[in-house]
């Protein structure tokens, strides 16, 4: 991002990224916690104000990869919920999430053996590079997708599976490695994750416009 800041603590719209985040999850009714991981050296966010919404709870155990963070929250909610419990893993950089789109696939995975993701059909076509930069084959877009978050798994098994596979990117790869198939639920191209300067303007663009249409 080019800025001093993390990205999830970079101002968006009079607040921090994070933030917008956080108020879109705590809108989801059905979720009865939202755990925020955080590094155990972060010093930002005292700095900001926070929704006073009991649900909403901090944990510094922030790992050094994404599966650590993860599986690192995983262990502490286990202490005080039960390993057949839902949780969802998102990431606080998509803070364009629809809360109604989080509810739709908690009610749609609430019976489903594995669990899912949002996810979004591959629209672009797709080219493999070789070391040269050069286009080495062309991938079929057929039946591709582009995994966004939140991640729905049941906390045991993910727990597990993260433990067993901590090279993963996604909790889904977990999933998937131990031998279990997640359910893609389609999302759109508006959760998409800021990682550009650029993608702050869009985001603004975006959370401005469902602000005016819920005012």
């Amino acid at each position: 991002m080019g800025h001093e800041l993390p990205k999830q603590y970079i101002d968006l719209l009079g607040r921090p990224v994070i933030r917008h985040t956080v108020d879109a999850l705590l809108a989801v009714t059905t979720l009865s916690a939202v755990w925020v991981v955080l590094s155990p050296d972060d010093v930002h966010w005292q700095h900001f104000d926070w929704p006073d919404d009991p649900r909403l709870k901090v944990l510094r155990c922030g790992g050094a990869s994404r599966a650590m963070s993860v599986a690192n929250g995983l262990a502490q909610i286990s202490a005080c919920t039960s390993p057949e419990s839902w949780v969802l893993v998102h990431d606080a950089a998509r803070a364009c999430v629809s809360s109604a789109q989080v509810a739709a696939m908690m009610d749609a995975l609430a019976d489903d053996p594995v669990g899912g993701l949002l996810a979004v059909p591959v629209a672009d076509t797709l080219k493999r590079a070789d070391a040269d930069g050069r286009v080495a084959e062309t991938i079929p877009r057929a039946g591709l997708w582009q995994a966004q978050t939140p991640q729905m798994f049941r906390l045991g098994v993910l727990g597990k599976a993260l433990a067993a596979h901590s090279e993963v990117t996604d909790e889904a790869g977990a999933i998937e490695a131990i031998g279990l198939r997640p359910r893609l639920f389609a999302s759109g191209a508006t959760n998409f994750k800021i990682t550009f300067p650029e993608d702050l303007a869009m985001a603004a663009r975006l959370l401005a416009t469902a602000h005016k249409d819920t005012e």
